[in-house]
């Protein structure tokens, strides 16, 4: 049996939060930016009765044949009073292939997400953290996924700047 973050029954809601910080960085309840470190932007959202703070960028390339996609996203979130650090997450711009799987390329090392609607997470919390050593050891990585349309796409994003912002996004985020 797969152990579960605190968090993971709000994933669908933190997506669509986080989306949503992004479009509408211009209103007063966005994400404040507090910080850029390298490719990596460190954000703080005080969403009603709770902080969410998440690292994110943007593909440094996309690979993508087909249809248009919406913005894609790399996070690493963290959500204080739920006792989450470091919950790794991507939005990847279009609803994904049911019973596809989306993964993550470091350095050869391969990691497993699993869909929802329109982003990805890992399951495995012992993964997760493996993910997140294998991002801040690395310099990029990929990401593969099939959209339901049956369109593939590979995102390479940098990990430049990703162990600092990761290292603030504890200690800013309390």
């Amino acid at each position: 049996m797969k152990m579960k973050h605190p968090g993971m029954f709000n994933r669908g809601a933190l997506g669509l939060a986080l989306a949503s910080c992004f479009a509408f960085t211009g209103s007063a309840n966005a994400a404040q930016l507090v910080e850029k470190y390298g490719d990596w932007s460190l954000f703080v959202h005080d969403a009603a009765q709770k902080k969410i703070c998440f690292a994110a960028t943007q593909p440094a390339a996309t690979a993508t044949k087909g249809e248009k996609r919406d913005a894609v996203f790399f996070y690493v979130s963290a959500w204080p009073k739920d006792g989450v650090k470091t919950e790794v997450s991507v939005l990847l711009g279009y609803k994904i292939k049911k019973g596809s799987e989306v993964t993550v390329n470091i350095g050869g090392t391969i990691f497993k997400l699993f869909p929802q609607d329109d982003k990805a997470f890992v399951a495995d919390p012992t993964q997760e953290l493996k993910l997140i050593d294998a991002m801040k050891r690395g310099s990029s990585m990929q990401v593969a996924a099939t959209a339901e349309s049956g369109m593939a796409t590979e995102d390479r994003f940098s990990l430049s700047g990703i162990t600092n912002a990761l290292k603030n996004l504890d200690t800013k985020c309390q």
